[in-house]
């Protein structure tokens, strides 16, 4: 394999997310108990899980936090 293609595939801010960890910010509140957060260094994505774990955030739930988000929306506006 050509030099230049392995450079490409690995990049420094995962070299340094895989040594010292995620710095973790959260971007969006989906609910009280539901997040997204985002890393800071490597710009990986990530939200919480039903045990409330951080799970990568793929595009299913992407469209499950969408989702929740419009009905926990409709829910407090209702009470209003």
């Amino acid at each position: 394999m050509n030099h230049t293609k392995i450079r490409n595939k690995i990049s420094f801010p995962k070299i340094l997310c895989s040594m010292l960890g995620h710095k973790i910010v959260t971007t969006r509140n989906v609910t009280n108990h539901f997040k997204e957060y985002k890393c800071s260094t490597c710009g990986i994505e990530m939200t919480n899980d039903l045990n409330g774990h951080k799970t990568f955030l793929t595009p299913e739930l992407k469209d499950i936090n969408e989702s929740l988000i419009s009905l926990y929306k409709k829910r407090h506006f209702a009470t209003l």
